[in-house]
């Protein structure tokens, strides 16, 4: 299962291509629904997104600062990058290097 339960209050998700990417963030959605809930998305799996994943991203995220969670995305390849950098998401998602920086950075916000 890419949804992976760090901590209590911490989930991990290692996304991937569509159709997969889809369904992910779907599942987070649910898990962010029911509790208060920090995530990390780990994007090692994703080459590309497109508009549907961009607006998936956005809805998430407007969820998860409703809810007072943090959403932190990390391990973005350079296409990818490149996307965010374009529309603009690298000034509206708070981004990490990897997954241990960005376990830590929630931690520290502790």
């Amino acid at each position: 299962m890419p949804l992976e339960r760090w901590s209590d209050e911490v989930v991990i998700v290692h996304l991937a291509d569509d159709p997969q990417f889809t369904d992910d963030l779907q599942a987070l959605e649910q898990a962010a629904g029911q509790a208060k809930v920090d995530a990390v998305l780990e994007f090692g799996g994703v080459h590309f997104v497109n508009s549907s994943n961009i607006a998936k991203l956005l809805k998430l995220r407007k969820q998860m600062i409703s809810n007072g969670s943090r959403l932190l995305l990390c391990n973005i390849n350079t296409q990818v990058w490149g996307a965010f950098l374009i529309t603009g998401l690298d000034k509206i998602f708070e981004l990490s290097d990897n997954v241990p920086t960005a376990l830590a950075t929630l931690q520290i916000a502790r």
